[in-house]
């Protein structure tokens, strides 16, 4: 896989997360975008499975990131229902690209957290051409 094909297929599946509603308060992020521009990053991504030293796992634990609703409760995105024939290739990546280009599994995840909100972030949002 290349990076492009890693971030297209995360942020596919990030997509399918949506629409989002908050338990709390019941704000309803109705896209990523959206859901990005109205709330906060907290803390690393990670990889649960990774953490455990499992880059094959057959029922994941899964990758989660973390944000703050503006409410102040927090909010997850995961990879949660991905199927095993998407997830292996995405972690047989990460574990390559980890060693190859010196970082930890969550400085990987970090840094492709950051290149999908870019890429999100950098598209005209409804109603903003």
């Amino acid at each position: 896989m290349t990076e492009a094909e890693v971030i297209r297929t995360m942020r596919e599946h990030l997509e399918g997360q949506f629409p989002k509603v908050c338990p709390a308060c019941h704000r309803r992020f109705a896209a990523l975008r959206e859901y990005l521009l109205t709330t906060e990053h907290i803390g690393p991504a990670i990889s649960y499975d990774v953490e455990l030293g499992d880059w094959t796992p057959l029922r994941q634990l899964g990758t989660l990131t973390y944000a703050n609703c503006p409410c102040g409760t927090t909010l997850a995105l995961s990879s949660q229902g991905m199927p095993l024939s998407q997830l292996w290739p995405l972690l047989n990546w990460a574990r390559l690209e980890t060693k190859r280009r010196g970082l930890s599994p969550q400085e990987l995840l970090n840094y492709l957290r950051d290149e999908i909100c870019k890429q999100v972030l950098a598209e005209p949002g409804p109603g903003n051409p």
